[in-house]
């Protein structure tokens, strides 16, 4: 197909244009197969007079962020409105990512959850963090008095998650320490669940994670603390782990940066960061359900998916196909949005060569069409 034909079928909505067809091997089956899409769904029964955008490559359900920060800009202050927000939203799907958590915005931007031109969007409210110990200006800082109730108001100003600072650095001890008392945060878990919310934990040190996992939170981020016993208790009950490798390897430059202020904190991220490939190794292993993350979002870039997906099979280990239901259907079907299926969601992603055989594929998409649209 000619690229002005693929440019008018971008331009004309999915409700208003013609149905697309694509024909190629359709991961994760396998198979050659034909998919129509008819407005924002999948359908395998041939329509007629529909508009072939791909006619060979490899197939795949849109890739996922699952940890996102579209509210924070470059350089790490509130981004500067909902424009700005979508901006990057658009990076991010420009690179293949047509669906993202946003684990934690500091700014509100809900009308973006509809917008045909931006991924699918799964959202947290914002960071609910301890006083005076997190980034200034992105989270909500409260005491543990007031913590169940600000977690609730979250949950309603989200879509579904709330984000959790379990940890971070108490300059008074030099060192990570949990952000409230467990207790505390345990209840904080219980009133998120009880809005209908899921609990996304922020947890780099180890006694913050053994008990947040075990008061039940959804998914781990980050997680550099976790020990056997954790990981074997996160995969009985099914807790999610969103590594964020591409985050772990910036701390030998945060521990540069406290090396004279606080040399117990540097050498304890440097010795996290060190063992971290092995504890993702071996949540996956285990069980762990894991999905790909880039925190993208502050110090890190959009855009980065692919990337974190390379990082989780090159350090971690974890096979090409792991890596795939990592970032593209098991992390679709986790945040709720159907893959490649009969009647399911017109988002998917074509490449020219086998990313089972080579992931590094993932960072050259040949076509991009979102709900039903050409957008690349």
């Amino acid at each position: 197909m000619s690229e002005a034909s693929v440019s008018g079928a971008s331009a004309r909505g999915a409700e208003t244009g013609p149905a697309l067809h694509v024909r190629g091997t359709l991961l994760p089956s396998g198979e050659r197969r034909d998919l129509w899409l008819v407005g924002d769904r999948v359908t395998f029964s041939p329509v007629a007079g529909a508009l072939t955008v791909a006619d060979e490559g490899y197939i795949l359900p849109g890739l996922v962020d699952a940890h996102c920060h579209l509210g924070i800009q470059p350089g790490g202050r509130p981004s500067d409105g909902v424009d700005q927000a979508r901006s990057l939203a658009v990076v991010d799907r420009d690179a293949g990512v047509l669906a993202i958590r946003d684990a934690g915005s500091p700014i509100p931007y809900a009308s973006l959850d509809d917008d045909p031109d931006t991924p699918r969007l799964v959202r947290a409210g914002r960071h609910v963090a301890p006083p005076k110990r997190y980034l200034r200006d992105i989270g909500v800082e409260v005491g543990e008095a007031d913590l169940p109730g600000e977690i609730t108001r979250q949950a309603g100003l989200g879509n579904g998650w709330v984000k959790l600072v379990g940890d971070w650095i108490d300059r008074g001890v030099g060192d990570l320490a949990p952000a409230w008392d467990v207790a505390a945060m345990a209840g904080a878990i219980e009133a998120a669940h009880t809005a209908g919310a899921r609990v996304a934990v922020h947890t780099f040190a180890e006694e913050s994670v053994a008990a947040l996992v075990r008061a039940g939170v959804d998914s781990v981020e980050h997680g550099t603390g976790l020990n056997e016993s954790d990981i074997d208790e996160m995969a009985s009950r099914g807790t999610a782990l969103v590594p964020t490798m591409i985050n772990i390897a910036t701390f030998g430059g945060i521990a540069a940066q406290a090396e004279d202020k606080f040399p117990a904190y540097a050498r304890h991220m440097l010795a996290l960061r060190d063992r971290f490939p092995s504890i993702v190794r071996a949540a996956h292993e285990a069980g762990v359900p894991i999905y790909v993350g880039s925190d993208a979002g502050g110090g890190i870039e959009h855009g980065l998916a692919a990337e974190e997906m390379l990082l989780l099979h090159r350090e971690a280990g974890l096979s090409a196909e792991a890596v795939l239901r990592a970032g593209s259907w098991g992390a679709r079907a986790w945040l709720g949005f159907p893959g490649l299926i009969e009647g399911g969601l017109a988002d998917l992603v074509v490449y020219a060569e086998d990313p089972r055989t080579d992931l590094t594929t993932l960072l050259r998409p040949r076509r991009i069409v979102l709900r039903g649209r050409v957008v690349r």
